[in-house]
């Protein structure tokens, strides 16, 4: 009897999930039930930033709810084609601090690698919206130039990996970089910062873990999870495994207008964040990138706003509230 055999290589779950997101903002309109009149400015802003949507998180919007929060985040709006004075493309001053292909050398002690210019998700906001992937990523030269720099800088001892998002690569692809860091002797950390785990819940696989526990370097995830809507079970399941690995699990957010600039949102998000073993971290300013000035609160309502969420949650459970400013040798912390 012959049995019958499978391929020999299979495209991952979330690959294939990340090729059937919703890139037409035609197919969203009609998966979401919103109202058309609506389409032609989406339509407009989605030709200067491209519209990118995993279906697995549409799933979690509310149909027909144009203000929805996790829509928000993500839909082309007729914002984002204004032109607002103190909005600029490189708003942290990313590419003045490029030492080698896709290499940042911002801060004392840590360097970050901008690993490739794919994410799962075209967030309205992200601060690199505008940032030149072609010419400017890691991967062009297959690691070897930051990988180079890297090593001859003993005063790194921890490397950040970021993009896009890191994530998107294969488990090959990012294996073969977590084996070149996990070969220079002065690295102790490895973080990784994603969005991911919440958008395709499928990513977090044997194979991953293996990638990046192999560097025998203490690692770090940085999660982004702006909402609590966004804290599902399955994310919860994956930071499990995550956790069990002996993986640090932390989240930034960025504080944003009309997703959650509101304490009890955000003492919302940090009691799911906890009880999926992620411990809130960073609480952004907008970084103030071209195309993205309809998302800023202003620094008066934020304080007032981490000031009353101070007053709602234990110290622990309420992340710091910062900004970055292009040379400054840190984030800046608001009191």
């Amino acid at each position: 009897m012959i049995h019958r055999t499978g391929p020999a290589w299979q495209t991952p779950e979330w690959q294939t999930a990340l090729a059937q997101a919703f890139t037409e903002p035609e197919a969203l309109f009609e998966y979401l039930g919103l109202d058309r009149s609506r389409l032609p400015s989406t339509l407009a802003a989605s030709r200067r930033f491209r519209m990118k949507i995993p279906r697995s998180y549409a799933a979690l919007m509310t149909r027909g709810d144009p203000g929805d929060p996790l829509l928000r985040q993500v839909l082309p709006s007729a914002e984002e084609l204004l032109e607002v004075a103190g909005f600029c493309t490189d708003p942290v001053g990313d590419l003045a601090t490029q030492e080698a292909p896709g290499l940042l050398h911002k801060y004392h002690g840590r360097a970050l690698l901008i690993t490739t210019g794919a994410c799962a998700v075209n967030c309205r906001y992200c601060f690199r919206r505008h940032y030149p992937y072609a010419g400017a990523s890691a991967h062009r030269d297959g690691w070897r130039g930051a990988l180079a720099y890297i090593a001859a800088h003993p005063e790194i001892s921890e490397v950040i990996l970021s993009g896009g998002d890191p994530l998107t690569l294969s488990d090959q692809r990012l294996g073969e970089l977590c084996h070149g860091l996990g070969r220079i002797p002065h690295l102790r950390r490895l973080r990784i910062h994603t969005r991911l785990p919440l958008l395709l819940p499928g990513r977090i696989t044997k194979d991953l873990l293996t990638s990046i526990m192999a560097t025998g370097l203490q690692t770090v995830m940085v999660l982004h999870v702006n909402h609590p809507r966004e804290v599902t079970g399955e994310l919860a399941g994956q930071m499990r495994l995550l956790g069990d690995a002996g993986i640090t699990l932390l989240n930034q957010s960025v504080l944003l207008r009309g997703v959650n600039d509101r304490a009890a949102t955000l003492a919302e998000l940090s009691e799911a964040l906890f009880s999926a073993g992620i411990l809130p971290y960073y609480l952004h300013l907008l970084d103030r990138v071209e195309g993205a000035a309809h998302f800023e609160v202003e620094r008066s309502g934020a304080h007032a706003i981490h000031e009353a969420l101070k007053a709602r949650l234990p110290g622990y459970l309420v992340p710091r509230l910062v900004y970055e400013q292009a040379g400054a040798p840190s984030k800046i912390h608001m009191p």
